[in-house]
């Protein structure tokens, strides 16, 4: 087994070597590499403004002696929304040197390749390249461009990439024996993927990126089951008491009720006792009409 290129730790590493970075460079951006004279690698943090602003933080920055910025970013898993946030990014990084009261002729080109471990679109197109163009085809600038790779789409076998695509999908050292390629940055990536995976170090740096994402999914799956189960015992606890008070209440209806009625029935055998005391009934009319009052209800008058 070898360290999967597909580690943030692994790649940043991997890009560190200047002769990796401008083989890639030149390859995803087919150009010549007498056109590139230098590739320095830059500070992966986009200042902000404003207090309030969102940071940005990139995997890989590099500029190219023309002062285009070249930003080169791995994503493993779906990102929501990731077209909009590569935008970000890529305008960030447009805007990030230019101060107030400076000319625009300040800002440069910026460039984002990003390597996507899901697939994009269902084209079978696995290198696509956007640029700001209008409805004809016509191009209004080359200022902002973007490199999307999908690295598990089928490759064709024809294009530049593809052995860095190959590259970047493998897991074992038969893997990387199955890459034959005069390639020479590719051919250095693979001499680093096995020293990193030799080297206590880097070893250490990645097992750490490993831990912390293992420690990330198993705090986001407590904090869901925690939720869960705070939830249902908060429901019960809320149903509970709910239902006291629901019970209370009709209980004190029912109560009143059943009270009313049975104070109501008292007063009306004590009416019928005073009639029959006074001589208004005789016993006969007092037990009818005591039965009336406890069987029907009904009210009495004198």
């Amino acid at each position: 087994m070898i360290y999967s290129p597909k580690s943030d730790a692994i790649m940043k590493e991997l890009f560190r070597n200047q002769t990796v970075l401008l083989y890639f460079v030149s390859d995803v951006l087919q150009l010549p590499l007498e056109e590139i004279h230098s590739l320095r690698p830059l500070n992966t943090f986009l200042w902000r403004r404003f207090q309030r602003e969102k940071l940005g933080i990139l995997d890989v920055l590099a500029e190219l002696n023309d002062s285009t910025k070249i930003n080169i970013e791995l994503q493993v898993k779906v990102f929501h929304h990731w077209d909009r946030r590569q935008i970000f990014y890529l305008a960030k990084l447009y805007t990030s040197e230019l101060l107030m009261g400076q000319d625009y002729s300040r800002l440069h080109r910026c460039v984002g390749i990003s390597l996507l471990n899901f697939n994009l679109t269902e084209q079978e197109e696995y290198h696509s390249i956007y640029r700001l163009k209008d409805q004809h085809g016509n191009e209004f600038t080359d200022v902002l461009e973007i490199h999307v790779i999908e690295l598990k789409k089928q490759l064709s076998g024809r294009r530049v990439v593809d052995d860095w695509i190959r590259f970047f999908n493998a897991k074992t050292e038969e893997d990387l024996e199955m890459i034959k390629t005069e390639n020479i940055g590719i051919q250095e990536a693979i001499r680093e993927l096995r020293r990193m995976s030799l080297s206590n170090p880097i070893r250490v740096l990645y097992e750490g990126y490993q831990k912390k994402r293992r420690d990330e999914i198993a705090r986001e799956n407590y904090v869901r089951e925690e939720g869960i189960a705070k939830g249902r015992a908060e429901g019960k606890i809320e149903g509970k008491a709910e239902g006291k008070i629901e019970g209370k209440a009709e209980g004190k209806a029912e109560g009143r009720a059943e009270g009313k009625a049975e104070g109501w029935k008292k007063g009306q055998e004590a009416l019928l006792e005073k009639m029959l005391r006074d001589g208004e009934l005789t016993k006969e009319q007092y037990q009818k009409l005591k039965c009336q009052v406890l069987e029907d209800g009904e009210p009495l008058g004198r």
